[in-house]
């Protein structure tokens, strides 16, 4: 009996290790995947262009961040399209706007106008580049379908995320520098208005803009 005992809690022992074993892989898969959300912690210059379907959205709207490349600007401008039509079909208020103006008015399309943000403080268009009425467009779609699943930050990173796609030789520059100055390097600190111009005179490669301005 003492023996039979002795087995039945070896096994228990045995279940609960392996119990606390997978709860930490599911734990530190979390967090990897929230990471990738917010854009927190990037690994390097070299690493900051998103790949694959944005998660919750892309699926329901049909873009990917590799539709966004030089070598492929019909599908580059198609992707564009369909989030610049949520900028203009979509019309928020009250606390939808006042979310959304907190977001975009933190990030601003400044290769290609000189405006402190893509809107106005009032909620308003303040540029009219392609790129801006993408990524107003995505803040606006998120914002009113998908409210719970994205803080304010997660937007603005997927924006950011965008941004990234649409200049990536300046962004990888500008990578480039926050790294060499010890700044961490995310969606938000790399493509919002947090460091902008802190690349200014660093070498960027010939691949310029892509889509249209």
């Amino acid at each position: 009996m003492k023996e039979d005992k002795f087995k039945i809690g070896n096994a228990e022992t045995v279940a609960l290790t392996i119990g606390a074993i997978l709860l930490l892989l599911v734990l530190y898969n979390g967090i990897k995947l929230s990471g990738v959300s917010t854009g927190v912690s990037l690994v390097g210059a070299s690493e900051i262009i998103p790949k694959g379907v944005p998660a919750v959205y892309g699926s329901e709207l049909g873009v990917s961040y590799d539709d966004i490349s030089p070598s492929n600007p019909r599908g580059a401008d198609v992707a564009i399209s369909k989030l610049k039509q949520l900028d203009i079909t979509m019309e928020l208020s009250g606390a939808d706007l006042e979310r959304y103006i907190r977001v975009t008015g933190a990030i601003s399309c400044e290769y290609c106008c000189g405006a402190d943000s893509i809107i106005f403080p009032d909620g308003q268009a303040a540029c009219g580049c392609a790129h801006s009425y993408a990524m107003r467009g995505l803040a606006k779609y998120l914002i009113t379908e998908h409210s719970n699943e994205f803080t304010d930050e997660e937007i603005l990173a997927e924006l950011g995320k965008w941004k990234v796609l649409f200049f990536p030789d300046i962004h990888e520059a500008k990578a480039s520098v926050m790294k060499s100055q010890g700044i961490e390097i995310n969606y938000i600190s790399l493509a919002s208005n947090q460091y902008r111009g802190i690349e200014q005179g660093a070498q960027a490669g010939g691949g310029g803009m892509v889509g249209g301005c």
